[in-house]
C-alpha cells in the first residue's frame, strides 16, 4: 500500500528505542522525514548513527515533561523542512508497582511526564498542524483492562485515551485526526525489563504468551507499520479510535 508519506514531516518522541524507534524506521522507509527525540543525548546520537539517513532525520534531545519541548520539536521540523504533518506521542513507561506501594512522589512525577507531558505535546503540536495533519498517542492495553503491577499505567493511560478522543473532536473540524495505539506484549527492551522485574522472566513471558491468541510477542516493526499507517494519509477517515496492536490479547471489543 502507498501510504502517501513522501516528503511529509513527523515528530516522534521517545524514539531512540522500542516502539518509537520502529515507527521512525517505518516512516522513513515510506519516504517521510522525521524529527526524532529522546531524553538522553547518547541515545539520540546512537539512533542517528544507526539509522544514518541525514537528509531525512533530525535528532533533538528533549524531555516530554519539559514545557519547552513542544516548541523545540515544532521548530526543528519547520527550520529543517518548512512543514509539519503530525506526531507520534510516545510517553514512555511509568514505574511498575501496585497502588499500595506507589508513592505520592512517583504518582506526581509520572503525571508530569506521562500525562501532562503527552497532553501538552498534543495540544501544541495540534495547534501547529494544518488540514491533513495526524496525531497518534502510544498508550497501552491498560486503557481497556488493568495490567498487574502497573498501577500508574492503569491509572493514567485511560485518561490519555479520553484526552485523545476529546482532541479528535476539537481538531476534526480543521481536518486533523487524533488516534491512540494500544500495544500489548511487544518484544522491546521495556517489556523485557518488565518481565525481569517479576523475578522470573521466563515464567512471566510464559504467562503472557498463554494470554495471546497468536502465541508470541510482537515485533517492534509490526507496531511501527501500524503507527505509520495511522499517521499517514492512507488512514484519512480514521480518527478518535484506539487501535490494539497486541496479537489478540485484549478481550474487550
Amino acid at each position: 500500500m502507498d501510504l502517501s508519506l513522501q516528503g511529509r514531516v513527523y515528530v516522534v518522541t521517545g524514539a531512540t528505542r522500542g516502539l518509537g524507534r520502529a515507527t521512525v524506521e517505518a516512516l522513513l522507509a515510506d519516504g517521510a522525514r522525521v524529527v526524532l527525540s529522546g531524553r538522553e543525548s547518547a541515545g539520540v546520537e546512537r539512533a542517528l548513527g544507526e539509522i544514518d539517513v541525514p537528509d531525512a532525520l533530525v535528532g533533538v534531545v528533549a524531555d516530554n515533561a519539559d514545557p519547552k519541548t513542544p516548541a523545540r520539536l515544532i521548530a526543528a521540523a519547520q527550520e529543517r523542512w518548512g512543514r509539519l504533518d503530525g506526531a507520534l506521542i510516545s510517553v514512555g513507561g511509568p514505574p511498575s508497582g501496585t497502588v499500595s506501594a506507589i508513592t505520592d512522589e512517583q504518582w506526581t512525577q509520572a503525571f508530569g511526564s506521562v500525562f501532562l507531558g503527552g497532553v501538552r505535546l498534543a495540544r501544541e503540536i495540534g495547534a501547529a498542524l494544518g488540514e491533513g495533519g495526524s496525531l497518534a498517542f502510544v498508550l497501552s492495553t491498560s486503557v481497556r483492562q488493568p495490567i498487574a503491577n502497573l498501577a500508574v499505567s492503569n491509572g493514567l493511560r485511560p485518561g490519555l485515551a479520553m484526552v485523545a478522543k476529546t482532541l479528535a473532536d476539537e481538531l476534526g473540524p480543521r481536518g486533523i485526526r487524533v488516534n491512540g495505539l494500544l500495544p500489548g506484549r511487544i518484544g522491546t527492551e521495556r517489556v523485557a525489563e518488565l518481565d525481569a522485574s517479576t523475578g522470573d522472566a521466563a515464567a512471566a513471558r510464559a504467562a503472557a504468551l498463554s494470554q495471546i491468541p497468536l502465541g508470541r510477542y510482537g515485533d517492534p516493526e509490526e507496531f511501527g507499520r501500524v503507527a505509520a499507517f495511522l499517521l499517514s494519509p492512507a488512514s484519512s477517515f480514521v480518527s478518535g479510535v484506539m487501535v490494539p496492536v497486541d496479537g489478540g490479547m485484549a478481550r474487550g471489543l
